[in-house]
């Protein structure tokens, strides 16, 4: 909201109250000669001081989507877009549900009964056109519910299916919800989260928002409003209610059969004028004293006369061939106009034209001269326009920084942190300072001057030379995106599974079984010689078989030595690797680096400058980076990312570090094209400093690379982005600090060599979507470190990605629903052969298709002047190969349609899928396989996973995949593929870890899992947890906590999504944690032996002495330690078996605890050593 003050500022001035009275004439009053940010002010103030809600009503979608922009700026407290089709409305398909979900959270916020002045809605003028169903009908379908109301929650069940709401198991996607016992979760398309009941009985209880990704609930509300998911099922309901004359003549038979049994077909849209006499419009929902502003009247409608056209050609079409007139769902433009001035309001124009217009008022707004980083220039501008009494305001994404410029040039400005702070602000108007204000976001700002208000805005622009990266067209709002990560681990019946102690096995089903008076859930496996029944609570000693052949396993036999055997052998390999790690580990900490100073105030300034709001796995990640920058040792870290989920963020905020601390980077990209989007970026960021960013790649001629590589040598050029041809032989550094590497990936192995020779003290960041198996191996054993980025930015969301066989109709509708939300089209084909007659085929289908062809063949120019062409919107197909695989960002475009898809690797699909969907909007991936091809194993599988992994954040967890179809190839030398075949990929990754903790030291023995055989019911019940999957899930989370306070917020969080926690299940978290207690002492198995409890231990007695000494002297004599034959030893708790079941686990846990405290953490210090060194660090500083 930084303007709002400006904004009150004009507001209050006289000639806003002169306008106002100007648009009582009888002709319209015309404000012009204003750029868009002008108009937008203006039209605020008038808004504002009249006290009205605002509609502006603008040519396009696009510029819809700048103007709302730029309207969240100036202070209303709601800013909606409201997006409209660009289809005809006789389709017969419906507009996509992102955008009838727009309209709906409009209207909704429309029709919810507060008369709101400060609510702004900017729409196309196709909001003008008949295309909703009359107020009074949505309002009769709307429910709302509050806290307190009596709800039958049966009857809401009936209610949410015929508003359109899908039953789910969990929710993640608008329009669905679901109800475990007294709970229920919705997610009403109007709101921008999914909304938590709690009922008491019948009693509406609880209201809470909760956050999508972790299911965790989140603010209370009072009320909720849930409006039908869209408009197919109101014409349907009012079509069945009216059966109107020729109803047969437009449906096919299933479809009127579907609509008469109650259903809701495809296509109901273009059926709206059969179901109300008259369909209303965007205006009938407006409350009356609306002020209706119409931008760039001319322009609109002209774009609106070709809608029209199209909407009048498609009429006559359908009435021809039905033999009777359909009801228009159209009106002339002018008519439609002319509805709009019904309401109060006035016209916006940019050119100021001499008409004879007898009621315009000429803004003559003026843009301000631009010195980017010529601040002396600056002063003396704004010194000039002080002198002139103009009240001048900066708007900056780095306020204080452009303050400390202006002022070392005897430019006194003030920078006011809180925009909505006023009194300080006016005094400083009154006192004529510049007022600085800080500014976030992606609204498109220029410097611009009002003179009859003797106003002057200042923006980066005209300081810093930045212009701002807006994406334009509809983002449906939502606060948070759903990131839920797939589980790679799930187990289904009829997957192969692996037992540690038993081998390979195949899983069918999850049962529950009461023996000897407990009741557990356990899940049951097939062996060759019978089937094995494991307890649902050591789910961890089960894990997925995974290995990188196509052919199924054979099954273990459950007493056989060959399963010993292969682990045994593997063990060796193993160990043999864990050494080779070990060693490079030593080398790596041993190699002398450079540890980096503590982040500076600029390095603050230029992270407060992201347009975005960081998530918090970048947040996580740039700290991680930053950590290991200033360790004296090189970096090593693999950052991993999806497609746009801001690695290039955290990367850019490590090259500042390096940079500040006077070294120099080099950042590597696999292609021209990215090597030049990845130096735009970087110029733009850090254009306020003092900082040289150059670019070397093919399309530099000769006298620029020499001087840019003696730039390099002699230490002027500080960062440099490039292709190969950084790691040319003549590439030499002055003081090379940080080697970036981005999508490592597509790098060749003698690259990598080069690339490793480049780093043997340098800190080293890669980022990767979809790291190679090799890479991703390492970061897993901990040989490089890795972060994980895997929440997306909070408009993101999963792209939607659909299988099916070439054909030219499924090719059509994909291409022609994208073109009707006013998007662009990628059509990626594997090859550069044939390209052109694809080319043809695609004009041929659709008539009047802009198409563009780019593959990496082309020459330079041409390359570089198509990806231009399409980024500008000038082509509505781009038809290429897989050169957009590399980190090509256009926001605009959001299908993505890929032919052959068996033809590329998994790494390659993912990235290509993530090229679309950039911008908020539902994307959609088309994977495209010839139709009489078979397709091999291995290609299969491959678009199985892709689908599959459909979740936002997935790319790492698709590279595991990728590890197991094609193997993790030849690692440190040492050939394991073999051994990894028989054991399954996680046993094997599982016994490494092991190996490595063991070569570095630790006493006490590591146990695979501790088996507690105590009879105590503890399991998940099935009324609790209703769905199979969620429970196998349930089960799989306490398996995986490795804390106790992991168990709590386990338990916080079940409690939050299921109600309370019954008995069984507590009793299943006590049984978890005393697990936990007894595996860190390196006991593997709990059993009562009457009246004793015995523990049993691969241990030594000297280490249980050790342990011992935690506890205090009269439970010495309880805890009695017997040796045993061969590897097995147990300790015998004397006397506890006696005491009731509860008493025993709380004991058990009393017992271990203190010794569990006796053991070093990894940093070689127990809790106690740590307490002791932090009080000693604590009295040095206050003896001070």
């Amino acid at each position: 909201m930084p303007l709002s003050s400006l904004v009150r500022l004009l507001q209050s001035s006289a000639l806003t109250g002169e306008l106002l009275e100007r648009r009582s004439r009888d002709q319209r009053l015309l404000l012009r000669g204003g750029h868009r940010a002008a108009r937008a002010l203006v039209a605020t103030a008038l808004a504002r001081r009249a006290d009205q809600p605002l509609l502006v009503v603008v040519p396009t979608l696009e510029e819809a989507g700048r103007w709302t922009a730029l309207l969240e700026l100036m202070g209303w407290s709601s800013t909606q877009l409201y997006p409209t089709s660009e289809g005809s409305p006789y389709e017969p398909f419906d507009p996509t549900t992102e955008i009838t979900w727009g309209q709906l959270q409009v209207l909704s916020e429309l029709q919810s009964g507060s008369d709101r002045p400060d609510l702004a809605i900017v729409a196309t003028e196709r909001c003008l056109q008949p295309h909703l169903p009359p107020p009074q009908a949505l309002a009769e379908r709307c429910r709302s519910l509050r806290k307190g109301d009596t709800v039958d929650l049966e009857e809401l069940a009936i209610c949410l299916s015929q508003l359109g709401y899908e039953r789910v198991s969990s929710i993640d996607q608008e329009g669905t919800w679901s109800r475990r016992g007294d709970i229920v979760d919705i997610f009403p398309v109007s709101s921008e989260l999914p909304v938590r009941l709690e009922f008491f009985g019948d009693d509406l209880d609880k209201l809470r928002e909760f956050d999508p990704a972790s299911q965790r609930s989140l603010d209370a509300i009072e009320s909720l409003r849930l409006t039908p998911t869209g408009f197919s099922p109101l014409i349907a309901e009012q079509l069945r209610e009216r059966m109107p004359d020729g109803l047969e003549a437009l449906l096919s038979e299933q479809a009127l059969n579907e609509l008469l049994e109650g259903g809701t077909p495809e296509g109901m849209r273009r059926l709206m004028g059969l179901a109300w006499d008259k369909p209303a419009s965007l205006l009938d929902y407006l409350p009356a004293h609306c002020c209706v502003a119409i931008d760039e009247r001319r322009h609109g409608r002209a774009h609106g006369q070709q809608w029209l056209d199209h909407a009048e050609e498609q009429h006559g079409e359908l009435a021809a061939e039905l033999s009777q007139p359909l009801p228009l769902l159209h009106r002339p433009i002018e008519a439609a106009m002319a509805l709009a001035e019904v309401f109060d309001g006035f016209d916006l124009a940019e050119l100021q034209e001499n008409d004879g217009h007898a009621n315009a008022f000429d803004l003559t707004s003026r843009p301000v001269p631009a010195y980017p980083n010529q601040f002396g220039k600056l002063g003396e501008l704004v010194k000039g326009y002080q002198a002139e009494k103009q009240s001048v305001w900066l708007l900056s994404a780095q306020p204080s920084r452009a303050v400390a410029l202006l002022e070392e040039h005897d430019c006194i400005s003030r920078f006011v942190p809180n925009a909505a702070d006023a009194p300080a602000i006016e005094r400083l108007v009154e006192q004529g300072t510049p007022v600085a204000l800080k500014t976030k976001g992606t609204a498109e700002l220029e410097g611009l001057q009002l003179p009859a208000w003797r106003v002057v805005l200042i923006t980066d622009r005209e300081f810093f030379g930045q212009h701002n990266l807006g994406s334009s067209g509809y983002v449906r709002r939502r606060r948070k995106a759903a990131s839920r990560t797939v589980d790679p681990n799930k187990m289904r019946p009829g997957d192969y599974v692996v037992h540690r102690n038993h081998g390979i096995g195949r899983f069918q089903k999850l049962e529950k079984l009461a023996i000897s008076g407990e009741v557990r859930d356990y899940l049951v496996v097939q062996y060759a010689d019978g089937i094995l029944r494991v307890a649902a609570d050591q789910l961890g000693s089960l894990g997925r078989y995974r290995a990188n052949s196509d052919t199924p396993p054979q099954l273990s036999k459950m007493g056989g030595s060959a399963w010993v055997k292969a682990k045994e052998r593997a063990s060796k390999a193993v160990r043999k690797v864990a050494l080779d790690l070990v060693k490079l580990y030593a080398e790596r900490h041993q190699a002398p680096g450079f540890a980096f100073p503590a982040d500076g105030p600029w390095q603050e300034e230029l992270e407060d400058s992201f347009p975005y709001e960081p998530t918090p796995d970048q947040l996580k990640a740039t700290a991680d980076v930053k950590r290991d920058m200033e360790q004296p040792q090189p970096m090593d870290r693999l950052v991993c990312g999806d497609v746009g989920f801001g690695k290039t963020e955290v990367a850019i905020r490590a090259i500042f570090k390096a940079i500040t601390a006077g070294k120099q980077v080099a950042m590597l990209a696999p292609t021209t094209v990215l090597a030049q989007q990845h130096w735009r970026t970087l110029s733009e960021r850090f254009a306020p400093y003092p900082i040289k960013v150059a670019l070397l790649n093919r399309f530099r001629t000769a006298s620029e690379r020499k001087a840019i590589l003696e730039g390099l040598k002699q230490g002027t050029i500080d960062a440099v982005v490039g292709t190969h041809q950084l790691l040319s032989k003549s590439t030499s550094f002055d003081k090379l600090g940080l080697l970036v590497v981005d999508e490592e990936q597509r790098f060749g192995v003698n690259q990598k060599e080069k690339i490793k020779a480049l780093r043997k003290d340098v800190d080293v960041l890669t980022l990767s979507a979809t790291p190679i198996p090799r890479t991703l191996y390492m970061s897993l054993s901990g040989v490089r470190e890795m972060s994980l980025i895997t929440t997306p930015p909070p408009l993101r969301r999963p792209i939607k990605t659909h299988l099916a066989a070439l054909d030219e109709e499924a090719v059509r509708s994909a291409i022609r629903q994208e073109l009707d939300r006013g998007g662009q089209v990628f059509y990626v084909v594997p090859r550069v052969e044939g390209i052109e007659e694809v080319a043809a085929q695609l004009r041929q289908m659709l008539p009047g298709l802009k198409l563009l062809v780019a593959h990496g063949q082309m020459a330079e120019g041409e390359l570089e002047s198509a990806m231009v062409a399409f980024n500008g919107g000038e082509a509505d197909v781009m038809l290429c190969t897989t050169i957009v695989e590399s980190g090509l960002d256009i926001p605009r475009v959001n299908t993505i349609l890929i032919e052959d898809a068996h033809r590329f690797g998994l790494a390659q699909l993912y990235q290509l899928r993530g090229r679309v969907g950039r911008s908020g909007i539902q994307a959609h991936a088309w994977l495209f396989y010839p139709g009489e091809a078979s397709l091999s194993d291995a290609a299969r599988q491959r678009l199985r996973a892709i689908q599959e992994f459909a979740q936002l954040g997935s790319g790492y967890q698709l590279a595991m995949r990728d590890m197991e179809i094609r193997g993790v190839g030849n690692l440190l030398g040492v050939e394991q593929s073999g051994q990894m075949e028989a054991i399954g990929f996680d046993l094997y990754m599982e016994m490494l870890q092991e190996s490595l903790a063991e070569i570095q030291g630790q006493d006490i023995p590591a146990v695979d899992d501790t088996q507690v055989d105590l009879q105590v019911t503890a399991f998940i019940p099935a009324d609790w947890i209703t769905d199979s999957d969620e429970k196998m899930g349930a089960y799989r989370a306490a398996a995986e906590c490795t804390s106790a306070e992991a168990l709590v917020d386990l338990a916080a969080t079940w409690a939050d999504r299921y109600g309370a926690l019954p008995g069984p299940v507590q009793s299943l978290l006590q049984l978890m944690d005393l697990k936990l207690l007894a595996k860190r002492c390196g006991f593997s198995r709990i059993r009562p032996e009457k009246p004793n409890i015995a523990l049993e231990t691969p241990m030594e007695e000297p280490a249980f002495r050790l342990l011992r000494q935690g506890l205090p002297q009269h439970l010495h004599g309880r805890l009695v330690y017997q040796a045993g034959t061969g590897t097995s030893a147990k300790v015998l708790a004397r006397g506890l078996g006696v005491l009731p079941m509860e008493k025993q686990l709380e004991e058990l846990k009393g017992w271990l605890k203190p010794m569990a405290a006796q053991i070093p953490d990894a940093d070689g210090f127990t809790a106690e050593q740590r307490q002791e060194q932090e009080k000693a660090r604590n009295e040095a500083v206050l003896s001070v």
